[in-house]
């Protein structure tokens, strides 16, 4: 299986980001091949939450290639919170304060990626891109002129192609990052998942396809969470760890979010066989600081997980992976990929930069911020508008020192006042 034909743009790996790229490359005329290494529809490790303002990044309702209908399995208004499994608190995503000057209806849409991704691939493919999977890129020959030259192999034997530019969306551990000699340096963290089948209507009564549970204090440095699908419910642990340790080949930690998982299930009275559970882990390219996510000749661009797009506060990378997608399409289409890492730190910086500065504080003394920030009664609404991308860190964070500081005084003479310095721990 020789092929040695040219593109203008290879995409490697089918997410979000590089269905997005590959998509919009095509339908502005460019010649684009999107390599998968494996079949499609293919298993993918992730909670699948994702703000509904994906339709607007996506262009579904503008273009009406790609309907929701074909991939939403549940659609979350509610956010319901424990501490420990204790102090519950079922919190509504539209009931905003008085005055609040976006009053948007939010919801958070809930999908299985392996049906989400397909779709985003066979859209690309209806739009010129050439798709194809099951094929493992082996070798990135990017020379100091000349075209990139990609090698993979597949079921049939060898493929080969040359192109102009290429895009790394093939995840944290991708090969095209890796061969360029990008992003050598990383915060790891990682995550573990279940996906327990479930029929509405049985178990704890807040058990609705429309309720997100979220669990703080059990994982140190991270959370669980319980979303709704379709016909099962995905149950999963994250350890974030913000300070930067790696987290890699540690044994006890993924024990400690398998058995979170378990108590979880128990919690919600959800009857399970663990020897039928299937747990899947999955490494999260953690944001820490803007780094290089370009080549010196600006022909190889990173996208997504692959360019450590993973907001270090809530974990999620499929709304960072489309918006990056599109912003390296525009930057081939319109000639300026010289610029593409100036492009990513001007969309994600201060708003990542925030959340990790957050992230150290929150995941340091989550009971703190649980009693004086979580069961604040609009605190999930702020949440989802910054996952949306309708508010940033930097826009709540004088609003989120000012309410340390009268939780400090609330709780003077206790062990936080004495530890707790505001304004230097968010700073």
């Amino acid at each position: 299986m020789r092929h040695n034909a040219h593109y203008d743009a290879i995409v490697v790996g089918a997410g979000p980001g590089g269905t997005t790229a590959a998509w919009e490359l095509a339908r502005h005329g460019a010649r684009v091949a999107l390599l998968e290494r494996r079949k499609l529809p293919r298993h993918k490790t992730c909670g699948g939450g994702m703000p509904i303002t994906v339709r607007q990044l996506l262009q579904i309702d503008a273009c009406h290639d790609l309907a929701p209908e074909a991939f939403v399995e549940a659609r979350v208004r509610y956010l319901r919170h424990t501490f420990r499994f204790a102090s519950p608190y079922l919190a509504s995503l539209n009931h905003g304060p008085a005055g609040e000057d976006n009053p948007s209806e939010l919801e958070l849409w809930m999908v299985q990626r392996s049906i989400f991704d397909n779709a985003l691939a066979q859209r690309a493919a209806r739009a010129g891109a050439e798709l194809r999977d099951a094929l493992t890129v082996r070798r990135v020959e990017c020379a100091d002129t000349g075209p990139i030259r990609i090698t993979a192999e597949g079921e049939t034997g060898t493929w080969s192609a040359t192109c102009d530019f290429l895009i790394g969306a093939d995840g944290a551990n991708g090969v095209v990052a890796r061969q360029v000699g990008l992003r050598r340096e990383r915060a790891i963290a990682i995550a573990i998942e279940v996906e327990a089948p479930h029929r509405w209507g049985e178990g704890h009564e807040d058990l609705r396809p429309d309720v997100a549970h979220l669990e703080f204090g059990v994982v140190q440095g991270g959370y669980a969470w319980v979303f709704p699908k379709e016909n099962h419910l995905n149950v999963g642990a994250g350890c974030f760890r913000p300070h930067g340790q790696s987290v890699h080949g540690d044994q006890n930690l993924r024990t400690e979010l398998r058995k979170t998982i378990l108590d979880y299930l128990r919690y919600l009275n959800v009857p399970y066989r663990e020897e039928e559970l299937v747990f899947h882990a999955h490494p999260l390219p953690i944001w820490n600081g803007l780094d290089m996510v370009q080549n010196e000749r600006a022909n190889v661009l990173l996208v997504g997980d692959a360019a450590g797009l993973i907001n270090p506060f809530f974990g999620d990378g499929i709304y960072s992976a489309i918006r990056s997608g599109s912003i390296a399409a525009r930057a081939i289409l319109e000639g300026r990929t010289t610029n593409y890492t100036d492009a990513i730190g001007e969309a994600f910086r201060a708003n990542f930069d925030g959340a990790l500065r957050f992230a150290r504080f929150f995941y340091r003394w989550p009971g703190f911020c649980y009693r004086h920030g979580v069961l604040r009664p609009y605190a999930s609404r702020t949440a989802v508008r910054i996952l949306a991308g309708e508010l940033t860190f930097p826009d709540i964070s004088r609003r989120i020192i000012r309410r340390i500081r009268q939780a400090m005084a609330v709780e003077r003479g206790g062990p936080y006042s004495r530890r707790l310095r505001d304004r230097q721990m968010l700073e």
